[in-house]
């Protein structure tokens, strides 16, 4: 048997670590913006030069998707006083005969990658409608998204995404989400997906979206509360949550598998489904690191290949 095997995350509480993490992870995902930008350099492109935002291996196979792909402005109002918002959201569309469900996708602290937009392709080769928002549009200096933002300088993707303001994260997904589900070829299910810091927000957009159909969590950590060094999961923004929350775990990533404990805890005492999964050997990111073909943890690949057989079989039965 493949030494390599799928481990059910045990409830194992170990709160002396937990604090001892969750400083680091006050930010979520985002607060371990140095680490994934060497992660990044190691695994995601073949040229250390190239932005965070480029991998060419999937800008090939995107290139050769034959499904329709096209970017979309979706402008709405996040209030009565304030100033009309424009969106730019990527879409690929399945080639299925009947009406589809949508899967909302949340990018890295990476922004709007050239992977993001492979894996969106992905989800619509399974059957779906894919959406992949960029949550950076208009903050560049020319008022464009995650490619102007990065013009800046080599950090200014993870510093913006960490200056987003929560309300307008949500605002923002609530809007695509909106759009999505209204479009003729949508059947109206929408589920959303996230990896690292949009794990992140995944696990939070569940909170703020009761009609989502399923969360699918990739190493990202649940909402938390409480002073920095000694934060919990938030059961208050727990307690919203409708749908079932699907995480996908990396073994190698102690900085995010400290907060599981506490928050499978939270999650059973609150009667929510959540089903974390942990992959042997692989490390944090293994969703784009194992179609990396320059990444040397063969873990990376097999834990990639495990969760998107996973994700598939899930949203089959949505």
């Amino acid at each position: 048997m493949d030494h390599l095997v799928i481990r059910k995350t045990r409830l194992i509480i170990v709160k002396t670590l937990f604090l001892a993490v969750s400083l680091v992870l006050f930010s979520g995902c985002a607060a371990g913006h140095q680490a994934h930008s060497r992660l990044q350099t190691d695994h995601s492109h073949s040229d250390s030069t190239a932005p965070a935002e480029s991998q060419d291996w999937a800008k090939q196979r995107l290139a050769k998707s034959p499904r329709h792909q096209e970017w979309v402005k979706i402008k709405y109002k996040p209030g009565k006083a304030n100033a009309e918002r424009e969106v730019s959201a990527f879409v690929v569309y399945p080639e299925v005969k009947t009406k589809a469900t949508a899967v909302l996708v949340i990018h890295e602290i990476f922004g709007m990658s050239d992977w993001v937009q492979s894996l969106a392709d992905q989800v619509a080769e399974a059957g779906y409608i894919a959406i992949a928002p960029d949550l950076l549009s208009g903050l560049g200096p020319n008022k464009g998204g995650t490619s102007d933002v990065a013009t800046a300088d080599n950090n200014a993707i993870g510093t913006a995404i960490q200056a987003l303001p929560p309300d307008q994260i949500t605002a923002d997904l609530n809007a695509v989400a909106d759009y999505v589900a209204a479009l003729p070829s949508a059947n109206g299910k929408l589920a959303v997906a996230g990896f690292c810091w949009g794990g992140g927000q995944t696990f939070r957009f569940a909170t703020n979206r009761p009609s989502l159909k399923a969360a699918f969590v990739f190493y990202g950590a649940a909402p938390m509360t409480g002073p920095q060094g000694n934060q919990v999961p938030d059961k208050a923004a727990l307690s919203r949550i409708n749908s079932p929350v699907y995480g996908f775990y990396a073994e190698n990533d102690m900085r995010i598998n400290a907060t599981l404990p506490l928050t499978i805890e939270a999650m059973k005492q609150l009667n929510k489904t959540y089903e974390p999964v942990t992959y042997a050997g692989a490390g944090h990111g293994f969703m784009r690191a194992g179609e990396d073909p320059n990444d040397k943890n063969p873990a990376n690949k097999k834990a990639r290949d495990d969760a998107w057989k996973r994700w598939r079989e899930i949203l089959a039965k949505i």
